[in-house]
């Protein structure tokens, strides 16, 4: 997501911004000294859980306590983390439950719909499985599992990827904060919300009536989209920025549309990428070889009339459907479904997607599962037996942390005069009417 264009001016003018299916039958060892864990804190989905309490994100949180479990007595079944990006994934580590996978296969895809096998087994035997010198890469990586080793279904405490940076053909946000490339996350019953029952307890009292439906609510997904324009376009009117393109001089070439889509960060590539695929005669088309040679640059170069092309595309309804369908894709959806899984509701669902949208989905300190680690850290989200209150404190406070690092983000007031100021007024499900301040100016919805 671009900053917004209102604090962009101000930094500027203070001097403050600087431009920026073979199978492989793997063996099992020690890791390797170069490998990174990449899939704590991602967005994990399954086929199929046992209970909400048994989500799929309980297999990548970090707390070996807790674990995902599938449906009981049916095969097959399976777990997806997504990375965030293509990466080599050089090792998978396993840690079963009593439910363990006697015949399963690791896969990965780089668009979570075409999978490649780079380990299988027919003798698994539970325990901890250390799957280390696997040869593959991928965005997203799962455990399919094809014959259970119990009568029960598959159980795993804690799902492990390891590897290594983004490939070099990836778009260079897959390897820097703020931005990455995204491909579809599949969200259904497998990322349910956790009840709200004794052990995950609302400290504050939500103001309105009823629990809310979270953003699954077309108003209230409406209002998240007015509150990200707020900040980014200073307007309620998300609906305008369709048509808008602009170099802000935060050295990610021109920055246009709904969300912010950047030539130099890869997004607006994808999103052209897939308009074309659409209507091939688009009039941004002839444009596509110079935003890929562009990409991870703030360059211009072959883009002569871009902007034109881009507003005239605009008036397109497959344009516009195109980006509201990429925003979902990359940003809105993840984010949700992360938070439906960490037990949070309308307020916290925002507070994640705008995160997102800021700092990108990477698992970098300063990117959001980055964020989301440090929250753990300090409090327990509902889905884990904490307050949401307290969990969003902490949330918020590891989001203006990071905000604080970076120049063009060091305003924190679409944070602390926002979603603090909801959090403090008890308004766990966003009801109307809001009001808030951003970068000093007021806004009101209701």
């Amino acid at each position: 997501m671009h900053v917004s264009r209102r604090l962009i001016g101000a930094l500027a003018a203070a001097g403050a911004l600087m431009a920026i299916p073979l199978v492989v039958w793997a063996n099992v060892g020690a890791e390797a000294a170069t490998d990174t864990l990449l899939s704590q804190g991602r967005p994990a989905t399954a086929s199929s859980v046992e209970s909400e309490e048994l989500s799929a994100g309980n297999a990548v949180d970090g707390d070996g306590r807790t674990r995902w479990g599938s449906e009981e007595g049916v095969d097959p079944q399976w777990i997806a983390v997504d990375l965030g990006a293509v990466h080599p994934v050089t090792r998978v580590r396993l840690r079963w439950e009593t439910a363990y996978g006697k015949a399963y296969e690791i896969q990965t895809s780089p668009d979570g719909e075409n999978w490649k096998t780079i380990y299988g087994t027919t003798s698994g035997d539970g325990g901890t499985d250390d799957l280390t010198r696997l040869s593959g890469e991928g965005r997203f990586v799962r455990m399919y599992g094809s014959a259970r080793g119990t009568k029960w279904g598959y159980s795993i405490f804690d799902f492990e990827v390891y590897g290594t940076g983004p490939t070099a053909g990836d778009p260079p946000s897959a390897r820097k904060p703020g931005r990455a490339s995204q491909a579809p996350l599949v969200i259904g019953s497998d990322v349910p919300r956790p009840s709200r029952s004794a052990a995950t307890t609302r400290t504050a009292t939500p103001t309105g009536s009823g629990a809310g439906t979270g953003l699954a609510d077309p108003a209230k997904k409406d209002i998240a989209m007015q509150l990200v324009s707020s900040a980014e376009n200073s307007s309620l009117d998300w609906k305008a920025q369709y048509k808008y393109i602009e170099d802000i001089g935060d050295g990610r070439g021109y920055t246009a549309g709904i969300i912010g889509f950047c030539s130099g960060t890869g997004d607006m590539l994808d999103l052209v990428e897939a308009y074309t695929q659409r209507v091939p005669g688009n009039p941004l088309a002839p444009f596509l070889p110079a935003l890929r040679k562009v990409n991870g640059s703030a360059s211009h170069a072959g883009l002569d009339g871009f902007p034109a092309a881009w507003a005239k595309a605009a008036a397109d309804p497959q344009f516009t459907k195109a980006q509201d369908d990429e925003r979902d894709r990359v940003y809105f959806n993840p984010a949700v479904a992360q938070a439906k899984a960490d037990g949070v509701g309308a307020l916290g669902q925002f507070a994640y997607y705008d995160a997102m949208v800021m700092h990108g989905p990477g698992p970098d300190a300063d990117s959001f599962g980055g964020i989301r680690k440090a929250a753990m850290a300090k409090a327990k989200p509902p889905a884990q037996g904490g307050s949401e209150s307290a969990y969003l404190t902490a949330f918020l406070d590891a989001r203006a942390a990071a905000m604080r690092t970076e120049a063009a983000h060091s305003d924190t007031s679409r944070v602390d005069t926002a979603q603090r100021q909801f959090l403090q007024q008890g308004n766990l499900d966003l009801h109307t009417p809001l009001t808030w301040k951003v970068y000093g100016e007021s806004y009101r919805i209701g």
